[in-house]
């Protein structure tokens, strides 16, 4: 038996707000699975997405790089050729990985391409491509209509795409029982057309999800793209609105179902594995009279559930402090003892799971959003956003609109924009300088004096003082032992810093950079 081994059992749902959790607080939810998993683990009740869309969500997760920096910044764009996954540097690391489930990350149509990506195991990849060619032609066209879980009889639980995949994931464990291991189970659901077996198809036939008081939001003061997405809901009676979502509420507790197939087989043959359970995204549910997900940093959509189950001896915990998915690859290399590559954005908080109750340092998270579909228009086309979240204040920028900023302690709902309420100038003026350094540390490359001179800050200025020139910082990321290292144009010498400041021919500056090239040149070579 290998005593050393060190596993690690990923779990992810599609569009699963944190509150479609009975552990989060909504006694409604059947989902006894996941709610044991919490009781077991840490419950995180700050946690949020990179983006609200599937893909970009995705790329985040997987690569620890902002969708920005990655490639994947909308639906259907692939990651950056020099990008690498989590799997991959699990592999190159001798650590086994296998992705199970969704990808959504090689630019292909909604059920990828069914190629393995590099890093992960082939034998057990198994994309909706895969999953969808395993079927006969009029099999795959009922697989994308809710209704056929009403009609002959329903569907079997054989033949949806979240059974297999539990199938494969518990192949999987029994099957590297004593190697360490990196295991993804991606699940589709409950995202739409949301197929379940009864009895889940039926089970929340009649249930009315709970309103919260911004489902009577007007919109009034709020970004003009959000009354476009809204359309004649804000012009209706509120209060006839009814939140009834039977096909995602009863697919949530089948997911729930499928994922405790795995945690059984897991407490089994991975009694000691590391398990963590989020969702990519959530879903407004009519909340300020929107639907589905875009371009918002609305709680409804970027906080998600996040549970996770060590070995250490901790049990049925609550974490509040911001946590983001830009942190999990580098969690994820920590705990396999690989060293966190600085190109990745996130940090590690294997010591919050180690010790939740101890004080941690705690950083405000980023959101941000670019498009939702790269392959045609829709929910508005290019919306640039960049957010930050820092517990209690939530400013967003929105590059061709009103910006938002809101209160949580006072409206926790995001009611009431308090862009323009000068008494929160000192705490809103902060935060914008956060997305601007943010921006310039991670090389975003669709900075721009706009994102700096707002209407409610006409007094801010570069740190350079130069619009034109911006900061004047690099935009280049070095991809550590991946590539070359990238030469800096105005030097032709490595680029130590992603972000330095060039100030093209500064002397004192390209002096240091020499010495400090030799130096490395010197290590190499030993």
């Amino acid at each position: 038996m290998n005593k050393d081994k060190k596993q690690i059992i990923f779990i992810m749902t599609d569009t699963t707000r944190w509150d479609m959790l009975g552990c989060y607080g909504n006694k409604d939810m059947i989902t006894p699975n996941l709610d044991r998993l919490a009781s077991e683990g840490i419950r995180f009740d700050n946690a949020y997405t990179v983006q609200p869309v599937c893909g970009p969500a995705r790329s985040a997760i997987f690569t620890g790089m902002y969708p920005h920096s990655n490639g994947s910044w909308a639906n259907a764009l692939p990651l950056y050729a020099n990008i690498r996954t989590v799997g991959q540097r699990m592999r190159d690391n001798g650590i086994e990985a296998a992705y199970i489930g969704k990808w959504h990350l090689d630019g292909s149509d909604y059920f990828g391409n069914g190629i393995c990506p590099k890093g992960w195991n082939a034998d057990y990849w198994y994309d909706m491509r895969t999953y969808i060619y395993e079927m006969k032609i009029d099999e795959r066209f009922r697989s994308r209509l809710a209704k056929t879980m009403y009609e002959n009889g329903g569907i079997s639980e054989e033949y949806t795409y979240g059974h297999r995949c539990s199938d494969k994931a518990i192949n999987f464990i029994k099957k590297f029982n004593d190697e360490s291991y990196f295991l993804t189970v991606s699940y589709d659901e409950p995202h739409g057309p949301s197929l379940c077996p009864e009895p889940y198809a039926s089970m929340y036939k009649d249930y009315e999800f709970p309103k919260a008081p911004n489902v009577w939001d007007t919109l009034e003061g709020k970004p003009e793209y959000q009354k476009f997405w809204a359309g004649d809901r804000v012009n209706h009676n509120r209060d006839d609105v009814k939140l009834k979502f039977p096909a995602t509420l009863g697919c949530n507790s089948y997911a729930d179902y499928e994922i405790g197939r795995v945690l059984d087989i897991a407490h089994e043959y991975a009694p000691n594995a590391l398990i963590v359970f989020t969702s990519d995204h959530g879903d407004m549910f009519e909340s300020h009279c929107l639907y589905s997900k875009a371009c918002a940093a609305y709680d409804e959509i970027t906080k998600i559930p996040l549970i996770i189950k060590s070995s250490e001896n901790v049990r049925n915990t609550v974490f509040s402090s911001p946590i983001s998915h830009i942190d999990l690859t580098p969690t994820f290399l920590d705990y396999m003892r690989i060293v966190v590559p600085s190109p990745l954005q996130g940090s590690s908080i294997l010591p919050i799971i180690k010790n939740p109750e101890s004080e941690h340092p705690e950083h405000p998270v980023f959101i941000e959003f670019g498009r939702y579909e790269n392959i045609h228009d829709c929910m508005g086309g290019m919306q640039m956003m960049r957010c930050v979240f820092n517990g209690r204040y939530k400013l967003a920028l929105h590059l061709t609109d009103i910006d938002e900023l809101y209160d949580h302690e006072t409206d926790p709902y995001e009611m009431k924009n308090l862009i323009f309420d000068e008494s929160c100038k000192e705490i809103r003026n902060s935060l914008h300088d956060q997305i601007l350094e943010m921006m310039n540390r991670t090389c975003d490359p669709f900075r721009g004096y706009q994102w700096g001179r707002r209407s409610w800050r006409p007094d801010y200025k570069p740190t350079t003082g130069n619009f034109w020139d911006m900061d004047g910082l690099s935009r280049q990321i070095n991809i550590e032992g991946y590539e070359p290292d990238q030469l800096e144009y105005w030097t032709a010498l490595e680029v130590m810093e992603p972000h330095q400041v060039p100030n093209r021919y500064n002397m004192e500056r390209i002096i240091k950079m020499i010495a400090d090239q030799k130096i490395r040149e010197e290590n190499r070579n030993k």
